[in-house]
């Protein structure tokens, strides 16, 4: 009978916590750090943090479904010797999401515009997962643009034949992200760890809070859109034209690259074949950490970023 009432309990705390977490927009997120906007062609508006001073900009670039505070670990560390410039990309975050053509190319373009608007004429790039995907297509497009790449868990690694592209589309839809239940947001936060640390939930609160946002539908539709322009533009075969020096981090223990649907086996596999295409990139593995390495192991992640810029 106590273990019931306390069970109810339990339950009521969680449905109120969760009635709490609510944005009307999605603009409204607490990132912690002050965000800018800034114009751009397309009708895109771009959000972006920027902080630090140095000679060096690295331009931070998040993954999928993401967004600018992933990168709140390292920024909070490398600020104090480059200016950290992070960005929300168009269709997430605090940034437009406008009925845009999606690609690669549309994101290499809009972080290229959005540099040159800022008067910057080199950056280093940083990206996680697709935007490391990204990160790669702007280096390829704009070579003399990019001097540096710092990759963290790329997609772009690992190859899909034709019909495994397609599953790829059928099984991301705007109803299958804007339906996802609490349950499997937090399912779905922790798949991204080795060990989900417990100052990384504010990642699910925030994930559950927009839920309720006026874009989030548009969000959704960007989810689907981002996957789209992954499998749409690969990189593998490019990846010898990519000159720029480069660090490519992977967390031993990632459960998200390869698929493990479509491919299986382990992280560092991709990782190596990837990596080994590139004439300029040091590979570095990290163990017990997942896909969000930057985040779980992120003291060592940013000294290997320091050594590397060194």
């Amino acid at each position: 009978m106590r273990l019931s009432i306390l069970t109810l309990l339990l339950s009521m705390v969680m449905l109120n916590v969760q009635a709490q977490l609510k944005v009307a927009h999605m603009s409204e997120v607490d990132y912690g750090v002050q965000t800018q906007t800034i114009s751009l062609g397309d009708d895109v508006t771009l959000a972006y943090t920027d902080q630090g001073k140095g000679a060096e900009t690295i331009i931070f670039i998040h993954g999928l479904a993401s967004y600018i505070p992933a990168w709140k670990k390292n920024i909070e560390d490398l600020k104090s010797d480059y200016r950290c410039i992070a960005i929300d990309l168009p269709g997430y975050g605090k940034s437009s999401k406008g009925n845009y053509k999606v690609s690669m190319d549309f994101f290499a373009d809009k972080i290229h515009e959005f540099c040159q608007k800022l008067g910057l004429k080199q950056v280093i790039l940083a990206g996680h997962s697709m935007g490391g995907q990204i990160a790669i297509s702007t280096a390829l497009k704009y070579p003399e643009f990019v001097s540096k790449l710092i990759l963290i868990a790329p997609a772009g690694f690992e190859t899909f034949n034709k019909g495994e592209r397609q599953w790829f589309r059928d099984a991301m839809t705007v109803d299958g992200v804007k339906l996802t239940t609490v349950e499997q947001i937090r399912v779905n936060y922790a798949y991204n760890f080795y060990n989900m640390p417990k100052d990384a939930e504010f990642m699910v609160d925030d994930r559950i809070a927009i839920r309720h946002a006026s874009d989030f539908q548009d969000y959704c539709y960007h989810v689907t859109q981002g996957v789209q322009a992954m499998v749409d533009s690969p990189v593998f075969d490019f990846l010898p034209n990519v000159k720029q020096k480069t660090l490519c981090v992977f967390g031993e223990n990632d459960n998200l690259i390869p698929n493990r649907y479509l491919n299986g086996g382990p992280t560092k596999k991709y990782a190596k074949m990837g990596a080994e295409r590139m004439p300029n990139c040091d590979l570095k593995m990290i163990n017990k950490a997942g896909h969000f390495v930057m985040f779980e192991k992120a003291e060592e992640v940013n000294m290997m970023i320091r050594s590397f810029l060194k």
